[in-house]
């Protein structure tokens, strides 16, 4: 079913309306932390705004954008509440995983309402069983973001033995077929709501999975351009680009508080004039705009060859996916370098300074962030050992 050519805004467009946002964000953000999760109001603004539809295949009335756009629409968003972007960046990442899967998943999701959206929760915590004609999944699938504004579903993982191996697949399982039990309790991105999703005996039919990391002709040799982009790939840079806009809020909120601010007790006055504060403000910052640069570069480089219907070379899927997961560390560094120059006015529980630096502090843990592992297999593929078997490249055993 192909839905009527939708009215596509440009880049600049798209990233403005987010960025008009920001105040009306920031000013929702403790609320939204209180209720632990973002609200319907925020969610029909973000459909409003068409945020969703910036990776959704044309096919469903979807943009189809390059993914830089969702990039600058997150860092944009997550300077206001990084809550609110961070459920952008998961229901908005997952039209494009659609657009990997038989074209009956998105004929049914989006059939009778193509602003359907679906969460996910891909640590395959339950269990799955392979039978005939599909899978039967089973169990706890914890920190689904955004589930209950969700009513297409949600993608789980999980691991399958096939054909003498451990595959990693992702299954789109119905929302009918799951509960949602809320547990999230957290010290920082509260108000994601991410829950936890709890399936019993439900069968998944093998054309609602594929191997997640699979990367090759056979699984994105017809697709449409923008999915010949890896889609690991792709969701880790949205995660990252989440991040950075966190770090430049919390630049803002620096700025916002320093520039009134009078040292009584210090010699040079008034707090613009502290080369201290100074200092740590410009080295702050240079770290984010680098982080940011590198984000969009890569994903630039990447659809370079996207874009012109061919696969991504493996050394580039390497180079961009593993450098892009030291943003979390460098983007709390940051923030971190300069909350501590905010004394005690920053750790009030009334100072969105405080908020904004434990967002920071979750989102850099995100396994996308895991720049410790990361660079170890970075860096032993620079020095020529191969990859290992399990890997996020859709790269072969032994490939260097």
């Amino acid at each position: 079913m192909n839905a009527p050519e939708p009215l596509i805004p440009t880049e600049t467009e798209i990233v403005a309306r987010a960025e008009a946002l920001i105040p009306w964000l920031r000013e929702r953000a403790e609320a939204c932390e209180k209720a632990r999760m973002v609200s319907p109001e925020t969610i029909q603004k973000f459909q409003d705004a068409g945020f969703f539809k910036i990776l959704q295949p044309k096919r469903w009335g979807g943009y189809e954008m390059h993914p830089n756009v969702l990039n600058k629409v997150l860092m944009e968003l997550a300077r206001g509440c990084p809550s609110s972007a961070w459920n952008v960046m998961v229901l908005g990442v997952h039209p494009f995983e659609v657009g990997l899967l038989d074209p009956r998943c998105g004929d049914e999701l989006w059939g009778s309402d193509n602003t359907t959206l679906v969460s996910s929760s891909y640590a395959p915590f339950g269990t799955v069983s392979k039978t005939e004609g599909g899978y039967v999944l089973n169990g706890e699938w914890l920190t689904s973001s955004g589930c209950d504004h969700a009513a297409g579903g949600a993608f789980v993982g999980g691991r399958v033995a096939e054909n003498g191996e451990t595959v990693f697949r992702s299954f789109w399982i119905q929302r009918k077929d799951f509960d949602i039990v809320d547990d999230w309790h957290v010290v920082g991105l509260a108000g994601t709501g991410s829950k936890k999703l709890i399936i019993k005996d439900v069968f998944i039919p093998d054309y609602r999975s594929h191997v997640i990391g699979a990367y090759d002709e056979q699984s994105h040799g017809q697709v449409e351009n923008l999915y010949k982009m890896p889609f690991f790939y792709v969701f880790y840079a949205a995660v990252s680009s989440v991040i950075i806009g966190m770090a430049r809020g919390m630049v803002d909120l620096y700025v916002d508080h320093m520039v009134p601010r009078q040292n009584i007790n210090q010699a040079v006055g008034a707090a613009v004039n502290d080369p201290f504060i100074k200092s740590r403000l410009g080295e702050a910052y240079a770290k984010i705009l680098g982080a940011t640069t590198r984000v969009l570069h890569n994903t630039d480089e990447a659809w370079g060859y996207a874009s012109r219907g061919e696969l991504v070379p493996l050394d580039i899927r390497i180079r961009h996916f593993a450098s892009n997961q030291f943003t979390g560390g460098e983007c709390f560094d940051a923030a971190h370098m300069i909350f501590k120059k905010t004394s005690t006015r920053g750790i009030w529980m009334s100072s969105p300074m405080q908020r904004q630096m434990r967002d920071i502090l979750v989102g850099a843990n995100h396994i996308t962030q895991n720049q410790d592992n990361i660079g170890d297999l970075l860096g032993g593929h620079l020095l020529g050992n191969p990859l290992p078997a399990a890997n996020p490249f859709g790269a072969k055993p032994g490939q260097v």
